[in-house]
């Protein structure tokens, strides 16, 4: 079962997926406890799987015993299994969290939404876990056709979000296929292995640059990197409250994964930092997607757009990572696709969690919020001053290694840009903090009355994964050392 462990991670949701509009026929309330089997067995293959290779290193998976390069290859090292782990886990949060929203939001699409849940998730995992670069286009496709569906089911205006998702997602898909496709002309592969092989005898043709191009092109459009992001604010804000949780911390974490493989795996890191120098354009295309992001959440009085523009200048800091191209910068990147995860599907719960109860997600309206959902908004400070990157929290962490890395790199500005888009970030939470703790006032208050506020917490179903989540954005600061030597410094290529 162990040496199963890499392929059973994908297959058991894929097949639980298959199955879940059946159980839906015959009693749909069934459906979500058979999504969250089929979703605790794959973290548990995935745990597995990652201890595997601590223990014993790469693990390489042939499916139906074909031998790469004519076959399909899973190979899982560090980043990879890290990354699984991580995706893993948020989706089995997401799909706890889901049960009362779906059920407010979808009643009457129960089992078409967890089976499109159920297929996202298999999509995400198995970009991740792919040694094969076509391969990896087909999981890439099964995540983009759930996610357009999952969020095309949201509030009043989300077809035409999803719609816009559609056209941006298909030009995405096309490049990174062009660019596969230019790949196999030249070398006659798509095994990623064989490729880094192959590849550095034709840097020099012209077919090949042109192939990176597109890949990361088309990445980028899946990523939402600014300023091909324009489907993404529209989308995730749209989107219903369990599509957001699920997608906003993992869509944006997969494609950063890929960025990584391309650039330092399939190519080799010279190709990208010296040859042709995508590594320096993707740093100041980053640093402006930080700001922009940040100045941009400024301006929502919504307080999921302006999670949703956050997210975005997240997509900065990870990219940021990657093309500062030295230790410290990966360091802090693969960090931050653990730590921004845990940030961001505890940030989604909570705004879900306060539709939910109050049916508002006006800032100007979020008065007595911290009485009527004390633990919410506790778990809301926590986790909005990680993501400004207060000590001892994870967001710290992975911003101190992004800030290391442009010092190493000697690019000032970087580290000025992350500096300032922190002091941005708290303005941002403390205008939201500021209105949910500080009660407004009326005449009854100044006459000496107190306004009663009865408290009406998220269910448990949706407080619990919030809890847990603000609490691990603690311990995962705490344990960072301990993540970076155990997992994340054998991640990284040899040659940083």
């Amino acid at each position: 079962m162990i040496e199963q462990a890499p392929v059973l991670t994908v297959v058991i949701p894929l097949m639980f997926a298959f199955l879940t509009p059946l159980i839906g026929w015959g009693k749909k309330e069934l459906c979500y406890p058979w999504m969250l089997l089929g979703l605790a067995l794959s973290l548990v293959f995935s745990v597995i799987t990652l201890l595997t290779v601590i223990g014993t290193g790469t693990v390489h998976y042939h499916l139906g015993g074909w031998l790469p390069p004519w076959g399909i290859e899973y190979t899982v090292d560090y980043l990879n299994a890290f990354v699984l782990v991580v995706v893993s886990f948020i989706s089995f949060t997401a799909a706890v969290y889901s049960k009362r929203s779906v059920q407010k939001e979808l009643s009457e699409k129960t089992a078409y939404f967890y089976t499109l849940f159920l297929l996202q998730i298999t999509g995400f995992l198995g970009i991740v876990i792919t040694g094969d670069l076509f391969n990896l286009y087909v999981f890439l496709e099964i995540a983009s056709l759930a996610g357009y569906a999952l969020i095309a089911m949201g509030e009043e205006g989300a077809p035409m979000a999803s719609f816009k998702y559609v056209i941006m997602g298909t030009v995405g898909a096309s490049f990174y296929l062009l660019g596969v496709g230019y790949l196999y002309m030249a070398t006659g592969s798509l095994n990623i292995a064989d490729l880094a092989g192959l590849l550095p005898e034709l840097y020099g043709s012209k077919v090949i640059l042109v192939a990176f191009t597109f890949l990361i092109v088309g990445v980028i459009i899946k990523m939402a990197l600014f300023p091909l992001h324009g489907w993404l604010p529209g989308a995730y804000a749209k989107a219903p409250s369990s599509v957001s949780v699920l997608l906003a911390p993992l869509m944006t974490k997969v494609a950063a994964y890929v960025m990584i493989r391309i650039v330092f795996t399939v190519f080799k890191p010279y190709f990208s930092i010296e040859m042709f120098p995508i590594t320096s354009i993707l740093s100041w295309i980053a640093a402006a997607a930080v700001l922009y992001g940040a100045f941009m959440a400024l301006a929502q009085t919504d307080l999921k757009k302006m999670l949703v523009y956050i997210l975005l200048s997240e997509v900065g800091y990870l990219v940021l990572g990657i093309g500062l191209a030295n230790r410290n910068g990966l360091t802090g990147t693969i960090l931050h696709i653990l730590n921004d995860a845990f940030m961001m599907v505890a940030l989604f719960m909570i705004v879900g969690a306060i539709v939910y109860r109050c049916g508002t997600r006006e800032i100007s309206q979020f008065g007595n919020l911290h009485r009527r959902m004390p633990f919410t908004m506790a778990a809301f400070v926590i986790v909005g001053l990680s993501v400004v990157g207060i000590p001892p929290t994870c967001g710290f962490f992975s911003k101190w290694y992004l800030i290391l890395g442009a010092i190493d790199a000697r690019h000032w500005v970087f580290a000025g840009v992350l500096i300032l888009s922190s002091l941005l970030n708290a303005i941002l939470f403390f205008r939201v903090i500021e209105y949910a703790y500080i009660e407004p006032r009326d005449g009854h208050e100044e006459a000496g009355e107190s306004m009663v506020v009865p408290r009406e917490e998220a269910p448990l179903s949706m407080l619990v994964p919030i809890l847990g989540v603000a609490a691990g954005v603690v311990l995962l600061g705490l344990l960072s050392g301990g993540i970076i030597s155990t997992v994340i410094r054998f991640a990284i290529p040899t040659c940083f």
